[in-house]
Protein backbone atom coordinates (compact mmCIF):
# COMPACT_ATOMS: atom_id res chain seq x y z
CA UNK A 1 0.00 0.00 0.00
CA UNK A 2 1.22 3.48 -0.86
CA UNK A 3 1.78 6.04 1.88
CA UNK A 4 1.02 9.67 1.06
CA UNK A 5 2.56 12.33 3.29
CA UNK A 6 0.55 15.48 3.97
CA UNK A 7 2.76 17.75 6.05
CA UNK A 8 3.54 15.48 9.04
CA UNK A 9 0.58 13.16 8.42
CA UNK A 10 1.14 9.70 6.93
CA UNK A 11 -1.90 8.56 4.96
CA UNK A 12 -2.24 4.88 4.08
CA UNK A 13 -4.82 2.12 4.22
CA UNK A 14 -2.56 0.39 6.75
CA UNK A 15 -1.95 3.44 8.98
CA UNK A 16 -4.26 4.73 11.73
CA UNK A 17 -7.25 6.62 10.36
CA UNK A 18 -6.99 10.26 9.44
CA UNK A 19 -9.85 12.76 9.35
CA UNK A 20 -10.63 15.30 6.64
CA UNK A 21 -13.25 17.35 8.40
CA UNK A 22 -14.87 20.73 8.71
CA UNK A 23 -17.60 22.61 6.88
CA UNK A 24 -19.31 21.88 3.61
CA UNK A 25 -18.90 25.49 2.51
CA UNK A 26 -17.35 28.58 4.06
CA UNK A 27 -20.23 30.65 5.41
CA UNK A 28 -18.23 33.18 7.47
CA UNK A 29 -14.77 33.59 8.95
CA UNK A 30 -16.03 33.34 12.54
CA UNK A 31 -17.92 30.11 11.91
CA UNK A 32 -14.98 28.56 10.05
CA UNK A 33 -12.57 29.35 12.88
CA UNK A 34 -15.00 28.01 15.48
CA UNK A 35 -15.50 24.74 13.63
CA UNK A 36 -11.79 24.33 12.86
CA UNK A 37 -10.87 24.88 16.51
CA UNK A 38 -13.38 22.28 17.68
CA UNK A 39 -12.23 19.69 15.13
CA UNK A 40 -8.56 20.34 15.93
CA UNK A 41 -9.15 20.07 19.69
CA UNK A 42 -11.17 16.84 19.47
CA UNK A 43 -8.75 15.20 17.04
CA UNK A 44 -5.75 16.12 19.20
CA UNK A 45 -7.49 14.61 22.23
CA UNK A 46 -8.21 11.39 20.34
CA UNK A 47 -4.84 11.29 18.53
CA UNK A 48 -6.45 11.41 15.09
CA UNK A 49 -4.34 13.14 12.40
CA UNK A 50 -6.48 16.01 11.14
CA UNK A 51 -6.90 17.97 7.88
CA UNK A 52 -9.34 20.89 7.79
CA UNK A 53 -11.84 20.83 4.92
CA UNK A 54 -14.13 23.55 3.56
CA UNK A 55 -15.15 24.76 0.11
CA UNK A 56 -14.74 28.36 -1.01
CA UNK A 57 -17.28 27.74 -3.78
CA UNK A 58 -19.93 25.11 -4.41
CA UNK A 59 -20.26 25.18 -8.17
CA UNK A 60 -22.60 22.19 -8.37
CA UNK A 61 -25.62 23.32 -6.35
CA UNK A 62 -29.03 21.99 -7.39
CA UNK A 63 -30.59 25.45 -7.74
CA UNK A 64 -29.22 28.74 -9.08
CA UNK A 65 -30.64 30.36 -5.94
CA UNK A 66 -28.59 28.20 -3.54
CA UNK A 67 -25.68 29.66 -1.55
CA UNK A 68 -22.36 28.92 -3.23
CA UNK A 69 -19.77 30.27 -0.81
CA UNK A 70 -17.52 33.25 -0.24
CA UNK A 71 -15.53 33.02 -3.46
CA UNK A 72 -11.90 32.32 -4.25
CA UNK A 73 -10.13 35.34 -2.73
CA UNK A 74 -12.09 35.58 0.53
CA UNK A 75 -12.17 31.82 0.85
CA UNK A 76 -8.41 31.39 0.50
CA UNK A 77 -7.86 34.18 3.01
CA UNK A 78 -9.94 32.31 5.60
CA UNK A 79 -8.32 28.96 4.81
CA UNK A 80 -4.89 30.55 5.23
CA UNK A 81 -5.95 31.96 8.62
CA UNK A 82 -7.08 28.51 9.76
CA UNK A 83 -3.85 26.90 8.60
CA UNK A 84 -1.81 29.49 10.50
CA UNK A 85 -3.98 29.59 13.63
CA UNK A 86 -4.26 25.84 14.20
CA UNK A 87 -1.26 24.42 12.35
CA UNK A 88 -3.37 21.99 10.31
CA UNK A 89 -3.19 21.08 6.62
CA UNK A 90 -5.99 22.33 4.37
CA UNK A 91 -8.20 20.48 1.87
CA UNK A 92 -10.48 22.29 -0.57
CA UNK A 93 -12.00 21.56 -3.95
CA UNK A 94 -11.41 23.19 -7.30
CA UNK A 95 -13.80 23.31 -10.24
CA UNK A 96 -11.75 24.89 -13.02
CA UNK A 97 -8.20 24.16 -14.23
CA UNK A 98 -7.13 27.79 -13.80
CA UNK A 99 -7.87 27.61 -10.07
CA UNK A 100 -5.33 24.86 -9.35
CA UNK A 101 -2.09 26.85 -9.03
CA UNK A 102 -3.69 29.66 -7.04
CA UNK A 103 -5.44 27.34 -4.60
CA UNK A 104 -2.36 25.15 -4.13
CA UNK A 105 -0.57 28.17 -2.66
CA UNK A 106 -2.76 27.66 0.42
CA UNK A 107 -4.23 24.16 0.28
CA UNK A 108 -2.18 21.03 0.93
CA UNK A 109 -4.82 18.84 -0.74
CA UNK A 110 -6.71 19.72 -3.91
CA UNK A 111 -9.99 17.87 -4.21
CA UNK A 112 -11.50 16.86 -7.55
CA UNK A 113 -15.30 16.93 -7.08
CA UNK A 114 -17.18 13.75 -7.87
CA UNK A 115 -19.10 15.25 -10.77
CA UNK A 116 -15.77 16.32 -12.31
CA UNK A 117 -13.70 13.20 -11.72
CA UNK A 118 -13.56 12.43 -15.45
CA UNK A 119 -12.47 15.95 -16.42
CA UNK A 120 -8.97 15.35 -17.76
CA UNK A 121 -7.89 19.00 -17.92
CA UNK A 122 -8.91 19.58 -14.30
CA UNK A 123 -7.07 16.51 -13.03
CA UNK A 124 -3.91 17.37 -14.96
CA UNK A 125 -3.96 20.98 -13.76
CA UNK A 126 -4.24 19.76 -10.17
CA UNK A 127 -1.51 17.16 -10.71
CA UNK A 128 0.86 19.85 -12.00
CA UNK A 129 0.88 21.53 -8.57
CA UNK A 130 2.79 20.28 -5.54
CA UNK A 131 -0.44 19.37 -3.73
CA UNK A 132 -1.85 15.98 -2.82
CA UNK A 133 -4.87 15.19 -5.01
CA UNK A 134 -8.06 13.75 -3.52
CA UNK A 135 -10.20 12.34 -6.32
CA UNK A 136 -13.82 11.73 -5.44
CA UNK A 137 -15.39 8.78 -7.23
CA UNK A 138 -18.34 9.99 -9.28
CA UNK A 139 -21.80 8.84 -8.28
CA UNK A 140 -22.09 7.16 -11.69
CA UNK A 141 -18.64 5.53 -11.64
CA UNK A 142 -17.86 1.95 -10.68
CA UNK A 143 -15.19 1.30 -8.04
CA UNK A 144 -13.00 -0.29 -10.72
CA UNK A 145 -13.15 2.76 -12.99
CA UNK A 146 -11.71 5.25 -10.48
CA UNK A 147 -8.27 3.87 -11.37
CA UNK A 148 -8.45 5.67 -14.73
CA UNK A 149 -8.81 9.04 -13.02
CA UNK A 150 -5.84 8.17 -10.82
CA UNK A 151 -3.85 7.14 -13.90
CA UNK A 152 -4.40 10.58 -15.46
CA UNK A 153 -2.96 12.18 -12.35
CA UNK A 154 -0.01 9.77 -12.14
CA UNK A 155 0.88 10.14 -15.83
CA UNK A 156 0.95 13.90 -15.31
CA UNK A 157 3.73 13.28 -12.79
CA UNK A 158 1.87 13.32 -9.47
CA UNK A 159 1.31 10.06 -7.58
CA UNK A 160 0.37 11.78 -4.33
CA UNK A 161 -3.19 10.57 -4.76
CA UNK A 162 -6.08 9.72 -2.44
CA UNK A 163 -9.29 8.13 -3.71
CA UNK A 164 -12.60 9.01 -2.10
CA UNK A 165 -15.82 7.01 -1.97
CA UNK A 166 -19.01 9.09 -1.67
CA UNK A 167 -21.83 6.78 -2.71
CA UNK A 168 -23.34 5.59 -5.98
CA UNK A 169 -26.62 6.58 -7.64
CA UNK A 170 -29.38 4.10 -6.87
CA UNK A 171 -32.43 5.10 -8.86
CA UNK A 172 -33.52 8.70 -8.40
CA UNK A 173 -32.70 10.91 -5.39
CA UNK A 174 -30.81 8.16 -3.60
CA UNK A 175 -27.26 6.95 -3.02
CA UNK A 176 -25.93 3.66 -1.73
CA UNK A 177 -22.43 2.62 -0.67
CA UNK A 178 -21.15 -0.72 -1.94
CA UNK A 179 -18.86 -2.02 0.80
CA UNK A 180 -17.24 -4.43 -1.67
CA UNK A 181 -16.10 -1.37 -3.61
CA UNK A 182 -13.60 -0.36 -0.95
CA UNK A 183 -11.46 -3.43 -1.57
CA UNK A 184 -11.64 -2.81 -5.33
CA UNK A 185 -10.47 0.79 -4.87
CA UNK A 186 -7.71 -0.38 -2.52
CA UNK A 187 -6.32 -2.57 -5.30
CA UNK A 188 -4.86 0.63 -6.78
CA UNK A 189 -2.73 0.76 -3.59
CA UNK A 190 -3.67 4.42 -3.09
CA UNK A 191 -5.15 5.54 0.23
CA UNK A 192 -8.95 5.35 0.25
CA UNK A 193 -11.03 7.93 2.11
CA UNK A 194 -14.74 7.52 2.87
CA UNK A 195 -16.89 10.63 2.54
CA UNK A 196 -19.64 9.51 4.85
CA UNK A 197 -21.31 12.93 4.81
CA UNK A 198 -22.14 13.05 1.11
CA UNK A 199 -22.94 9.34 0.98
CA UNK A 200 -25.91 10.26 3.19
CA UNK A 201 -27.33 12.62 0.56
CA UNK A 202 -30.63 12.25 -1.23
CA UNK A 203 -29.58 14.37 -4.22
CA UNK A 204 -32.19 16.89 -5.27
CA UNK A 205 -34.62 15.20 -2.92
CA UNK A 206 -36.21 18.37 -1.54
CA UNK A 207 -37.41 20.37 -4.55
CA UNK A 208 -34.21 22.09 -5.65
CA UNK A 209 -32.00 21.15 -2.70
CA UNK A 210 -30.54 17.86 -1.53
CA UNK A 211 -32.06 16.03 1.40
CA UNK A 212 -30.04 13.83 3.74
CA UNK A 213 -30.02 11.15 6.43
CA UNK A 214 -27.68 12.33 9.17
CA UNK A 215 -29.39 10.00 11.64
CA UNK A 216 -27.67 7.11 9.87
CA UNK A 217 -24.21 8.69 9.81
CA UNK A 218 -22.69 6.51 12.50
CA UNK A 219 -24.04 3.27 11.05
CA UNK A 220 -22.58 4.07 7.64
CA UNK A 221 -19.28 5.35 9.06
CA UNK A 222 -18.82 2.18 11.12
CA UNK A 223 -19.27 0.04 8.03
CA UNK A 224 -16.74 2.07 6.04
CA UNK A 225 -14.08 2.18 8.75
CA UNK A 226 -14.42 -1.58 9.18
CA UNK A 227 -13.00 -1.99 5.64
CA UNK A 228 -9.47 -0.98 6.76
CA UNK A 229 -9.29 2.27 4.85
CA UNK A 230 -7.06 5.31 5.27
CA UNK A 231 -9.60 7.62 6.82
CA UNK A 232 -12.86 9.47 6.94
CA UNK A 233 -14.26 12.62 5.38
CA UNK A 234 -16.81 14.26 7.67
CA UNK A 235 -18.63 17.59 7.78
CA UNK A 236 -20.20 19.11 10.88
CA UNK A 237 -22.07 22.28 11.78
CA UNK A 238 -23.06 23.87 15.12
CA UNK A 239 -26.65 24.18 13.85
CA UNK A 240 -27.19 21.83 10.89
CA UNK A 241 -30.76 23.05 10.37
CA UNK A 242 -29.37 26.51 9.61
CA UNK A 243 -26.42 25.40 7.47
CA UNK A 244 -26.31 27.04 4.05
CA UNK A 245 -25.41 23.79 2.26
CA UNK A 246 -26.08 20.10 2.99
CA UNK A 247 -27.35 20.67 6.51
CA UNK A 248 -29.41 17.43 6.44
CA UNK A 249 -26.15 15.44 6.08
CA UNK A 250 -24.01 17.39 8.57
CA UNK A 251 -23.14 16.02 11.99
CA UNK A 252 -24.14 18.32 14.88
CA UNK A 253 -20.81 19.70 16.04
CA UNK A 254 -21.34 18.82 19.71
CA UNK A 255 -21.46 15.11 18.79
CA UNK A 256 -18.04 15.13 17.11
CA UNK A 257 -16.10 13.73 20.09
CA UNK A 258 -18.31 10.70 20.87
CA UNK A 259 -18.68 9.82 17.18
CA UNK A 260 -14.94 10.01 16.47
CA UNK A 261 -14.12 8.18 19.70
CA UNK A 262 -16.21 5.21 18.58
CA UNK A 263 -14.82 5.24 15.04
CA UNK A 264 -11.22 5.56 16.23
CA UNK A 265 -11.75 2.58 18.54
CA UNK A 266 -13.12 0.55 15.64
CA UNK A 267 -10.25 1.59 13.34
CA UNK A 268 -7.69 0.55 15.95
CA UNK A 269 -9.40 -2.81 16.31
CA UNK A 270 -9.64 -3.75 12.64
CA UNK A 271 -6.11 -2.60 11.84
CA UNK A 272 -4.70 -4.62 14.73
CA UNK A 273 -6.10 -7.83 13.25
CA UNK A 274 -4.24 -10.00 10.79
CA UNK A 275 -4.89 -9.80 7.05
CA UNK A 276 -6.72 -12.99 6.13
CA UNK A 277 -6.81 -13.73 2.42
CA UNK A 278 -9.57 -15.90 1.01
CA UNK A 279 -9.04 -17.35 -2.46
Amino acid sequence: MKTINIDTIAVSNTQPMILCGGLNVLESRDLALKVAEHFATVCARLNIPYIFKASFDKANRSSVDSFRGLGLEKGLEILRDIKTSFGVPILTDIHQPDQATRVAEVADVLQIPAFLSRQTDLIIAAANTSAVINIKKAQFMSPNDIKWAATKCAQAGNERIMLCERGTCFGYNNLVVDMLGFDIMKQTHYPVIFDVTHALQKPGGESGVSAGRRQQLLSLARAGIAQKIAGLFLEAHPQPEQALCDGPCALPLHLLHPVLHELKTLDDLVKSSSNIEIH
